[in-house]
């Protein structure tokens, strides 16, 4: 249980916000508004900002991609063959946090109650906006300086920060309306940033350095933590909120992120490495490298997209009464926690499906965000069972393409000539974190705009350009890399004629 806690954690900015008045995600809101806006974490793995959403979380992804979740499970020796038992209190915090960009549903208690502390709706967005934007810059940081700060202690210390903020943001409400209180909720979300930050690329790097062989098939479990995280979070942060106000969910999971604080000090072994003189730039400006950079941010773009325009197009279109509009978005959380695992073990068994994984991930996310709508052009009238099943495949389809990023990217740095050690892990995991973080920045961002402009529609299939060109970049790279490896092949060892072939077999006999 208390796995599941942690990781609902992570989603706490679902069930609230700066100011006083949260309430459960995608459940029922105790105080319905009339113009509910997405709330989400911080980022693996999102955001309630006018349209812009935290980072990575995530995406956890992640990765993702986003959170602090961390599951106290007994630790387990690694598969690779590693003699150091790897505590789970980590590995459950990760998949919180990859699922960054999820889709949340819960904003208007936040921006209202924002608002009457002296916060413009603009302010608000840029609130939860600049939670993307330092977790961005601090994971370039941090990832670069992972081997002189240490992994165990950038985590441990990441989480005690995680903890800390997420009590601050329990009695924000006590500080007086004004620039004082807009003022420290800008701090706050800095801070929980940074300690997000911390956590996650600490946390992403002591994976790949405890299983080196089965990075993706434990990436893709831990997603189930996320999967578990969306559906029991709102519902617990809620039943917390209604039960005992504001103040008791963030205080109740924030203390509970503190203890595990000692319990990971002393569980977690300490890996030592060399500083290396390997740099973000020589990494991003790898052409493979920077491609798959493209699709972690165009896969936090698409998932952060969601965020600011979903539930208001779920109430207007079908109707349906606000508290079900979370068990839509299950569709979404469920098919990609459960489908991670499957996709982890496939991409490490058979290395060479990574690069395929990925292309078709891309398409089948593009072509499902441009049937989300559906998009005009095709004339379907949308329907709620349809509009469920392309969320069923956009999960599984994001699957396909984030589990196989990160030892996609560990892999071309090793063809480069990085070397191996925990230094270039945390260079590919700040490297991670930081698309991921952009792309939560932009995909809410711009998809508030398109919405607002075109309608849900039309900004769907737009967004689900970034998919469709992340796939057809990286599907023509992959092409053209299999082709002149085949050419070089081909000189290397040239075709023997049937005289040459005739005249070895002679001086065999």
């Amino acid at each position: 249980m208390a796995g599941l806690l942690l990781t609902c954690c992570s989603h706490r900015d679902r069930e609230a916000g700066p100011g006083p008045g949260p309430g459960p995600g995608p459940g029922p809101d105790p105080d319905p508004d009339p113009c509910p806006v997405p709330v989400a974490p911080r980022s693996p793995p999102a955001a309630a900002r006018g349209a812009v959403q935290d980072a990575p979380r995530s995406p956890s992804m992640l990765s993702g991609g986003g959170r602090r979740g961390r599951g106290s499970v007994p630790a387990s020796p690694c598969p690779s063959g590693g003699s150091r038992p790897v505590p789970a209190a980590w590995r459950g915090g990760v998949a919180g946090w990859r699922w960054a960009a999820g889709p949340r549903t819960a904003r208007g208690r936040c921006g209202r109650q924002a608002e009457k502390k002296g916060a413009s709706n603009t302010i608000v967005g840029l609130i939860f906006g600049c939670f993307a934007l330092v977790n961005f810059s601090t994971s370039l940081i941090l990832g670069n300086y992972l081997t002189q700060i240490g992994a165990k202690f950038m985590f441990v210390a990441g989480m005690f920060v995680s903890g800390c903020v997420t009590i601050l943001f329990g009695i924000l409400d006590k500080v007086p309306s004004g620039p004082m209180f807009i003022g420290f909720c800008f701090l706050v979300r800095a801070m929980d940033a940074i300690g997000f930050t911390a956590a996650m690329t600490a946390s992403f790097s002591i994976l790949a350095k405890a299983f080196p062989n089965n990075i993706a098939t434990v990436m893709g479990s831990l997603e189930i933590f996320t999967g578990l995280g969306l559906v029991l979070g709102p519902p617990l942060g809620g039943f917390l909120y209604q039960s005992f106000g504001y103040e008791v969910p963030f205080i109740t999971l924030g203390c509970v992120v503190l203890v595990l604080v000692p319990v990971n000090m002393c569980m977690l072994p300490k890996y030592d490495s060399t500083p290396s003189k390997e740099s973000f730039w020589k990494l991003i400006l790898l052409p493979k490298v920077l491609l798959l950079c493209l699709t972690i941010f165009s896969l936090s773009a698409c998932l952060g997209f969601l965020d600011p325009t979903m539930s208001l197009f779920i109430l207007k279109k079908f109707k349906l009464p606000a508290g079900y509009v979370g068990l839509v978005f299950l569709g979404l959380a469920l098919s990609y926690s459960l489908s991670s695992p499957l996709l982890g073990l496939l991409s490490d068994k058979l290395p060479h499906l990574r690069k395929w994984l990925m292309v078709s991930g891309s398409l089948i996310t593009a072509l499902c965000f441009f049937m989300l709508g559906p998009a005009p052009v095709l004339h379907i009238e949308s329907q709620l069972w349809m509009f469920v099943l392309v969320l069923v495949l956009i999960g599984f389809s994001l699957g396909m393409s984030a589990i196989p990023v990160f030892p996609e990217i560990l892999h071309c740095a090793y063809e480069n000539g990085f070397e191996e050690g925990l230094s270039l892990l945390g260079l590919v995991s700040g490297l991670f974190s930081a698309m991921w973080s952009l792309g939560a920045f932009m995909g809410p961002t711009l998809g508030g705009f398109l919405n607002e402009k075109l309608g849900f529609e039309w900004a769907s299939a737009i967004q689900g350009g970034w998919a469709l060109l992340s796939g057809l970049a990286i599907g023509i790279f992959y092409i053209s890399e299999a082709t002149r490896q085949s050419s070089s092949s081909s000189l290397q060892n040239p075709p023997v004629d049937n005289e040459e072939r005739t005249h070895l077999l002679a001086s065999e006999t």
